[in-house]
C-alpha cells in the first residue's frame, strides 16, 4: 500500500513546539535589544547637550565677567581721577581716606601700586608735620591688603619664605645675593624656584630681585624675570605668569634696613589672579576640552 504524501514528517511537532516557545522569547530579545539601543541613545544625547550646555554657560560667565570687569574699571579710574588729580588740591587726610577706601574695596579689580606709589612720593616733599603718620599708614594699609590676597592664595596654592640677610650682600665686589632654590609640586607640575637680589632701595623699602622657574626634567622649559618688590606690589596683580595657567608672586612680608628683608614665595592658579588677568584663547580652548572631558 503507498504511504500517505500528507501524513506529518518525522520531527515536526518537535520544532513546532520549539518555535512556539522561542518565538515570545525572541519578541523579548528584540524588545530588550531595542530599548537598550533607545536608552544608549537617549544617554549620548543627554551627555551631548550637557557638554553644549556647560560650553555655553562657561562662555556666557566669561564674557559676563569680562563686561562686569569692563564697568568697574571705568566707574572706578573716573572716580580716581577726580580724586588725585582734579586741579584743586586737597589735603593729605583726604586723599588719604580716598585711597583707603579703594584699596579695601577693590584691591582684587585694580592695580593701586601707582596710586600707593603718587600718594608716597607726595608725602616724601611735604611739608606737612604729621607726614611720618601718614606714611606708617600708608605702608600698614598695603601690607593689610597682602594679607587679606595671601590668606586666600595660600588656601588654594602653595608657599616658601626666604630671609635675605643685607650684611651678605655685596652686589659691587661679589654681584647678585643668591638665594637657596625651592622645589615645588603644584598641579601635577614640579618646579624649581630661584631668587637672586640684584638691588637694595632702603628709602623705599624696595628690592630689586630675579626669579627664575624650571620645570624639573626639562631645561628648556626655563623662565626668567627681573622685577622691583616692596610693600606695593599685591600678589594677585604683580605676578608671573606660568605654564598650565598658574602665577607665581614674591611678596615682601617685612623690611628692615641695614639688617633683613622677609619674602615668601606664592604659587596658585591663574583662576585667582587680578581680573585684569584675560584668559588667552588657548587657556579657553584648554578649559573647554576639561569641561568636554
Amino acid at each position: 500500500m503507498a504511504e500517505n504524501s500528507d501524513s506529518p514528517k518525522p520531527g515536526k511537532d518537535y520544532w513546532d513546539k520549539v518555535d512556539i516557545v522561542l518565538r515570545p522569547i525572541n519578541g523579548l530579545l528584540t524588545a530588550l535589544a531595542v530599548g537598550l539601543l533607545g536608552y544608549y541613545t537617549s544617554n549620548v544625547l543627554r551627555k551631548n547637550d550637557t557638554e553644549e550646555t556647560n560650553r555655553r554657560v562657561y562662555t556666557e560667565l566669561t564674557a559676563g565677567r569680562e563686561q562686569a570687569d569692563s564697568a568697574l574699571r571705568k566707574d572706578m579710574s573716573l572716580s580716581v581721577m577726580q580724586t588725585f588729580l582734579r586741579p584743586e588740591s586737597s589735603g593729605l587726610e583726604e586723599k588719604m581716606l580716598n585711597l583707603e577706601m579703594l584699596a579695601y574695596n577693590f584691591h582684587e579689580s585694580l592695580n593701586l601700586k601707582p596710586l600707593f606709589a603718587h600718594m608716597y612720593r607726595q608725602l616724601a616733599t611735604s611739608t606737612d608735620p604729621g607726614k611720618a603718620s601718614y606714611v606708617l599708614r600708608l605702608d600698614q594699609t598695603a601690607k593689610e591688603i597682602t594679607t587679606r590676597q595671601m590668606v586666600l592664595l595660600e588656601q588654594v596654592g602653595k608657599k616658601f619664605s626666604r630671609s635675605v640677610d643685607f650684611e651678605k650682600f655685596h652686589p659691587e665686589k661679589d654681584g647678585p645675593l643668591d638665594l637657596e632654590p625651592e622645589k615645588i609640586v603644584f598641579g601635577g607640575v614640579e618646579r624649581e624656584f630661584s631668587l637672586s637680589v640684584l638691588g637694595v632701595n632702603p628709602e623705599r623699602k624696595e628690592l630689586s630681585m630675579e626669579l627664575r622657574v624650571r620645570s624639573t626634567g626639562d631645561s628648556s622649559s626655563g623662565q626668567k624675570v627681573a622685577f622691583h618688590v616692596g610693600y606695593y606690589d599685591f600678589p594677585m596683580i604683580d605676578n608671573t605668569r606660568l605654564t598650565k595657567d598658574q602665577r607665581a608672586a614674591v611678596v615682601l612680608n617685612a623690611f628692615e634696613p641695614g639688617a633683613a628683608a622677609d619674602l615668601t614665595v606664592v604659587i596658585f592658579p591663574g583662576s585667582y589672579a587680578s581680573l585684569k588677568e584675560h584668559v588667552s584663547i588657548d587657556e579657553l580652548v584648554g578649559k573647554l576640552r576639561g569641561i568636554n572631558n
